[in-house]
């Protein structure tokens, strides 16, 4: 395995005894979630952000996981946040909304917020031949940026291509999560933005319509891309967060 990039390191803000873990999305890091971890810390709530295996290291990395291995990333941090919390909530952005349900599943949280998480499958004729297609096309690399706050580019930290074949796993993971979501009992926030161009917003309705909770609530935020943790949007989203992590898990303790 390669060094981890700069950036790229997990994150533990100590502070309570309930405790939110944070996911990042495919091809990216922790850094995606510090800032959610530190406004969450910042009111008394423990936050981790573990790195998903094959993350923030190399491409070639990325291309040697497979969805199990970034499921037991996520294991291992919840296994480390409930040595150290009473309550958790698990908190997802993309690919780690769709670990976060994995784990909602089999052990269920005190709450969970899901952020521009995918439900629907890749709509193209290739999505069965990825795999193979991987060994001829092994990076794709990504389009332009379109941020809405151009000023957070310059600290993103994530791979500037997608890896073929990790992608192929992702789809697998969201047949995973899809058959997980009726079996979620716990309350759920769902936070997507209506700008979002590559995660579009019908999956965010979509998610919500499967889930198995009676406490479900959708929020469509505005001006951001996909990225709302990170684009001009944040604020809104910090706020809605904490606020459910107050009602679901109570003030800090």
């Amino acid at each position: 395995m390669n060094s981890i990039l700069p950036g790229a390191e997990p994150f533990l803000f100590p502070r309570g005894r309930t405790g939110c873990l944070l996911l990042h999305g495919f091809t990216a890091a922790p850094h995606e979630m510090v800032r959610l971890g530190a406004h969450l810390a910042n009111n008394g709530y423990t936050a981790l952000g573990p790195r998903l295996a094959g993350h923030g290291t190399s491409l070639d990395d990325l291309a040697r996981t497979r969805w199990p291995d970034w499921l037991a990333s996520a294991q291992d941090g919840l296994e480390l946040l409930r040595g150290m919390c009473d309550r958790i909530v698990l908190m997802g952005m993309s690919m780690g909304g769709l670990l976060s349900v994995l784990l909602a599943a089999d052990q269920p949280p005190a709450g969970m917020v899901l952020m521009s998480t995918p439900s629907m499958l890749l709509q193209s004729p290739i999505r069965p031949w990825l795999k193979p297609i991987s060994l001829i096309v092994p990076r794709v690399k990504k389009g332009p940026p379109d941020w809405f706050d151009p000023s957070v580019n310059a600290e993103r930290v994530a791979y500037s291509a997608y890896s073929t074949r990790a992608a192929a796993e992702v789809q697998d993971l969201i047949t995973q999560a899809r058959a997980a979501l009726p079996l979620i009992t716990v309350p759920t926030l769902v936070i997507h933005s209506r700008n979002d161009t590559f995660v579009v917003p019908a999956n965010a309705e979509l998610l919500l319509s499967w889930i198995g909770a009676k406490d479900k609530k959708l929020l469509m935020v505005e001006g951001s891309n996909h990225l709302i943790t990170l684009d001009a949007a944040r604020q809104q989203v910090f706020m809605a967060a904490l606020a459910f992590v107050r009602r679901v898990a109570g003030p800090p303790r």
